[in-house]
């Protein structure tokens, strides 16, 4: 039987180290990535999120990955 628990995370992690454990953090970086590599506009689809801070957190990673792959980008 799978449980449906949140992993511990040490609460003296720091603030990255809490946001790369995020699991709505990392899908928006990566998809904020896609977006950004595929030429597409800075815009954030939270609707897969079911809290209020699941979507505050995948778009602060969605625009995470966006401009980090565009400053990438940039000669």
């Amino acid at each position: 039987m799978l449980g449906n628990r949140k992993p511990a995370i040490n609460p003296h992690a720091s603030a990255e180290t809490r946001l790369a454990a995020n699991g709505a953090f990392r899908d928006g970086m990566y998809l904020g990535k896609l977006a950004a590599e595929n030429g597409q506009p800075l815009h954030t689809a939270v609707g897969g999120w079911s809290t209020e801070q699941d979507r505050a957190t995948f778009t602060a990673g969605y625009q995470r990955g966006y401009t980090e792959s565009l400053a990438r980008a940039l000669p």
